[in-house]
């Protein structure tokens, strides 16, 4: 699908080109302009051939992925019967990534960090347990399995795209999402407990295997810890 990502890499804006018969996917709130043609109607995830049992899991699913997994409880698809633009942007400020979802390719995906997907692709919401928390990511993450299709994301800041293979340690405050076949263990920075203690660094997210991990050069922990003092009693 058309598309560009402009006023990157603080205030990115993502433009959608559809044409007739193209399904747009879009957190619910997140347009900012779209042609007067386009069609947009607030949907749950769930194909249009899904039956009961179906609907009503993708009725539970959403009520997760609002109130667990940090998204909207609804999606709204866009469609056209002519050539028409979308324009979307994201909560945070900073970075959009497009990832074209091939058939068996999975990301992992922070709460929040999902924008837009078209195409083939599942967006469901997976258990991080313990880790999660502890990881400072929730206790749930989106999952996004392609079967091709077009994903994009979004961070707090810029985004840096890392190839691992073998192990990689990355701040836990900063993580976007990561490749499905990568796992991951919380550990401490280094140092045993006063290292950490000392470093600012705490806990650390310690990725193995072989795939992409990606990354932010903006910590929102770090951000909100910063302003605190300076807000009125």
């Amino acid at each position: 699908m058309n598309h560009q990502i402009t006023h990157d890499p603080s205030f990115s804006m993502l433009r959608v080109d559809l044409q007739p018969g193209e399904i747009l996917v879009t957190e619910a709130g997140a347009m900012a302009a779209k042609s007067d043609h386009v069609q947009m109607e607030a949907k749950l995830t769930v194909r249009p051939d899904a039956g009961l049992g179906t609907t009503v899991g993708a009725l539970f699913a959403a009520v997760i992925r609002r109130f667990l997994g940090g998204e909207s409880f609804f999606v709204t698809h866009y469609s056209t019967s002519q050539p028409g633009t979308v324009w979307v942007t994201p909560t945070m400020s900073g970075s959009i990534v497009h990832r074209r979802l091939e058939a068996g390719q999975t990301i992992m995906l922070s709460a929040g960090a999902y924008v837009a997907s078209t195409g083939d692709l599942d967006v469901m919401v997976q258990y991080g347990g313990i880790r999660g928390i502890l990881a400072k990511e929730g206790a749930f993450f989106l999952k996004v399995v392609g079967n091709g299709g077009d994903l994009w994301f979004n961070s707090f800041g810029g985004i840096e795209a890392i190839d691992v293979n073998g192990s990689y340690m990355v701040d836990n405050g900063h993580i976007v999402g990561w490749e499905g076949n990568l796992q991951f263990d919380i550990k401490s920075a280094g140092g045993g407990l006063m290292g950490m203690m000392a470093s600012g660094e705490g806990l650390v997210c310690e990725f193995n295997g072989q795939g992409r991990v990606y990354i932010q050069t903006r910590n929102m922990g770090s951000i909100i810890s910063w302003l605190l003092p300076m807000m009125p009693s």
